[in-house]
Protein backbone atom coordinates (compact mmCIF):
# COMPACT_ATOMS: atom_id res chain seq x y z
CA UNK A 1 0.00 0.00 0.00
CA UNK A 2 2.77 2.17 0.62
CA UNK A 3 4.46 1.95 -2.66
CA UNK A 4 1.12 2.69 -4.36
CA UNK A 5 1.38 6.04 -2.47
CA UNK A 6 5.02 6.88 -3.54
CA UNK A 7 4.19 6.62 -7.49
CA UNK A 8 0.60 8.84 -7.01
CA UNK A 9 1.84 11.92 -5.50
CA UNK A 10 0.06 14.62 -6.41
CA UNK A 11 3.07 16.86 -7.42
CA UNK A 12 3.51 14.48 -10.68
CA UNK A 13 -0.37 14.84 -11.79
CA UNK A 14 0.47 18.13 -12.47
CA UNK A 15 0.67 18.85 -16.33
CA UNK A 16 1.91 22.37 -15.98
CA UNK A 17 5.11 21.18 -14.75
CA UNK A 18 6.54 20.06 -18.03
CA UNK A 19 5.27 23.35 -19.71
CA UNK A 20 6.88 25.50 -17.54
CA UNK A 21 10.38 23.55 -17.67
CA UNK A 22 10.51 23.23 -21.22
CA UNK A 23 9.51 27.37 -21.18
CA UNK A 24 13.09 27.46 -18.77
CA UNK A 25 15.45 25.48 -21.31
CA UNK A 26 14.00 26.76 -24.11
CA UNK A 27 14.93 30.63 -22.87
CA UNK A 28 18.37 29.55 -21.76
CA UNK A 29 18.68 28.11 -25.24
CA UNK A 30 17.59 31.32 -27.15
CA UNK A 31 20.02 33.24 -24.66
CA UNK A 32 23.12 30.73 -25.31
CA UNK A 33 21.75 30.60 -29.15
CA UNK A 34 22.27 34.83 -29.18
CA UNK A 35 25.18 35.01 -28.03
CA UNK A 36 26.92 32.25 -29.89
CA UNK A 37 26.13 34.01 -32.82
CA UNK A 38 27.32 37.60 -31.57
CA UNK A 39 30.79 36.18 -31.31
CA UNK A 40 30.53 34.24 -34.34
CA UNK A 41 29.95 36.84 -36.30
CA UNK A 42 32.08 40.12 -34.70
CA UNK A 43 29.05 41.98 -33.90
CA UNK A 44 30.01 42.48 -30.55
CA UNK A 45 30.83 46.59 -31.54
CA UNK A 46 26.74 46.97 -31.66
CA UNK A 47 26.52 46.62 -27.68
CA UNK A 48 29.80 48.96 -26.78
CA UNK A 49 29.43 52.87 -26.64
CA UNK A 50 32.05 52.88 -29.42
CA UNK A 51 31.53 54.35 -33.12
CA UNK A 52 32.43 52.56 -35.96
CA UNK A 53 31.97 51.88 -39.37
CA UNK A 54 32.10 48.47 -40.99
CA UNK A 55 31.83 47.30 -44.67
CA UNK A 56 29.28 44.08 -45.50
CA UNK A 57 30.65 42.22 -48.66
CA UNK A 58 33.49 45.22 -50.14
CA UNK A 59 34.26 45.67 -53.85
CA UNK A 60 30.66 43.65 -54.62
CA UNK A 61 27.33 44.44 -55.99
CA UNK A 62 25.28 43.58 -52.40
CA UNK A 63 27.85 45.53 -50.21
CA UNK A 64 26.14 47.56 -47.54
CA UNK A 65 28.20 49.68 -45.15
CA UNK A 66 27.03 50.10 -41.50
CA UNK A 67 27.85 53.09 -39.02
CA UNK A 68 27.51 53.36 -35.64
CA UNK A 69 27.21 57.42 -34.30
CA UNK A 70 26.07 56.62 -30.37
CA UNK A 71 22.60 55.08 -30.31
CA UNK A 72 21.43 55.38 -34.29
CA UNK A 73 22.89 52.77 -36.95
CA UNK A 74 22.95 53.53 -40.34
CA UNK A 75 22.80 51.72 -43.10
CA UNK A 76 23.71 52.75 -46.53
CA UNK A 77 23.59 50.48 -50.01
CA UNK A 78 25.40 52.02 -53.19
CA UNK A 79 23.53 49.70 -55.09
CA UNK A 80 20.61 51.61 -54.08
CA UNK A 81 21.63 54.79 -54.18
CA UNK A 82 23.63 54.98 -57.61
CA UNK A 83 20.41 55.06 -59.42
CA UNK A 84 19.69 58.44 -58.13
CA UNK A 85 22.59 60.28 -58.09
CA UNK A 86 24.34 58.96 -61.61
CA UNK A 87 23.23 61.71 -63.31
CA UNK A 88 24.23 64.25 -61.09
CA UNK A 89 27.93 64.33 -61.56
CA UNK A 90 30.44 65.58 -64.09
CA UNK A 91 34.18 64.34 -65.00
CA UNK A 92 35.94 66.62 -64.05
CA UNK A 93 39.70 65.36 -64.51
CA UNK A 94 41.85 62.24 -64.41
CA UNK A 95 43.95 60.50 -61.53
CA UNK A 96 47.56 59.02 -62.89
CA UNK A 97 49.63 56.67 -60.56
CA UNK A 98 53.80 56.85 -61.43
CA UNK A 99 55.94 53.91 -61.12
CA UNK A 100 57.18 55.29 -58.06
CA UNK A 101 53.71 55.53 -56.43
CA UNK A 102 52.61 59.08 -56.58
CA UNK A 103 49.65 60.03 -57.71
CA UNK A 104 49.16 63.49 -60.03
CA UNK A 105 45.68 64.62 -60.69
CA UNK A 106 45.24 66.23 -64.09
CA UNK A 107 41.85 68.38 -64.20
CA UNK A 108 40.50 68.76 -67.73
Amino acid sequence: MRRRRLLRRSEDSDPMSVVSNLFDVAMVFAVALMVALVSRYNMTEMFSQEDFTMVKNPGKENMEIITKEGEKINRYTPSEDSDKSSNKGKRVGSAYELENGDIIYVPE
